[in-house]
């Protein structure tokens, strides 16, 4: 006799009261990576401030939080302009709270001596767990000793947490439990329903960098979807899988057959796959929000010029594409940036696709 198995409970925050936080230390981690100017000034709070409602939960029922995230992509060790210290002290501000910014990401003397002089509804922001090599390989001895630091985990970080890396995976090895925050957990909400009960015709707007990351999502959503909408730096090795001049454009070469093969997977189920008409291009990405010496140039997706990278969808395309085949679907779903998100320059396709998904 074959046994059905039970769905699996995901536990969010909400399930825990103050007998499960009282006294404890938490340990949270946050989608924390701001934008920040060459003066290290916050240019954009939006994270910080949909961290808050998670971390004021914890607090009010009595724990001692300790907030950890990364920011930014350091290559070798601690460096200044990628420290967590600004945000700390953006977010004491909003939440009138002094909170401080460990020196470390570890269970060193220094962060343990500030754990233990925590009082119940303190917060603290550990230092970016990205400076640690080990931090986005999943390196269980850094996972361990973060978690050391606390009594449980929560997970409020829906754009990270699809890495298994040792502050989202490693540490649930270690704390009990580990459940969602609100934020992660509206977004597991919408996705459920999304998924699991699709209203047809559906679209599905897909962004992002790189195609490696998104080939499973695209390939499971092509059972669900009449349209995929493709943006974001991922949008080239498309281009080029379809045998077209990219220029010096983000590609992954490496690809180019699987998103052929996705191609022809998406074809055969009957589904759209709808890239931007045309592209801004540049001479040099545009660092920091200014346009420096960037040249700018629009072009056809079928005509980037050599030499010349693609930055943002064009004008065509923020009027037209995603508008069209999105007034025609019931229902539609934006996951991961189209533009440059961090650089104004570059942002208008995830501003417009977003005003598209709204």
């Amino acid at each position: 006799m074959t046994r059905t198995r039970p769905p699996l409970v995901k536990k969010s925050v909400e399930d825990l009261g103050e007998a499960d936080l009282k006294g404890k230390t938490v340990l949270i981690r946050c989608d924390l990576n701001v934008p920040l100017n060459a003066d290290l000034e916050i240019t954009d709070e939006t994270r910080i401030t949909a961290s808050i409602p998670t971390i004021e939960y914890l607090c009010s029922k009595g724990a001692k939080v300790l907030a950890c995230s990364h920011l930014g992509r350091p290559k070798d060790g601690p460096e200044e302009k990628f420290s967590l210290k600004p945000v700390a002290k953006k977010l004491g501000e909003l939440m009138k709270k002094d909170i401080k910014c460990a020196p470390d990401c570890k269970a060193t003397d220094e962060v343990k001596g500030m754990v233990s002089a925590m009082g119940e509804g303190d917060v603290m922001v550990l230092e970016n767990t990205r400076f640690y090599k080990g931090e986005t390989k999943n390196d269980p001895e850094l996972a361990e000793s973060m978690a050391s630091l606390a009594d449980l985990f929560v997970n409020d970080a829906f754009g990270t947490a699809h890495r298994a890396h040792s502050s989202t995976e490693g540490v649930t090895k270690f704390l009990r439990p580990s459940v969602s925050g609100f934020l992660l957990k509206k977004e597991l909400d919408y996705l459920k329903g999304a998924v699991d009960s699709p209203v047809k015709p559906m679209a599905a707007i897909v962004g992002g960098a790189k195609v490696s990351t998104k080939i499973p999502v695209i390939e499971s959503m092509l059972e669900k979807v009449d349209k995929v909408i493709i943006g974001g730096g991922m949008v080239f090795t498309f281009l080029k899988a379809r045998g077209l001049s990219v220029g010096n454009s983000l590609v992954e070469d490496d690809l180019i057959e699987t998103v052929k093969q996705l191609e022809e997977q998406a074809k055969a189920k009957g589904v759209e796959i709808i890239l931007p008409s045309d592209i801004a291009c540049g001479d040099e990405f545009p660092v920091g929000g200014q346009r420096g010496s960037t040249t700018r140039w629009v072009a056809r997706r079928t005509e980037i010029p050599g030499g010349w990278l693609g930055l943002d969808n064009g004008p065509k395309a923020h009027r037209g594409d995603a508008r069209l085949p999105c007034g025609l679907c019931q229902d539609d779903h934006l996951e991961r940036p189209h533009g440059s998100v961090r650089e104004p320059a570059v942002q208008q396709g995830h501003l417009r696709r977003g005003r598209v998904h709204r």
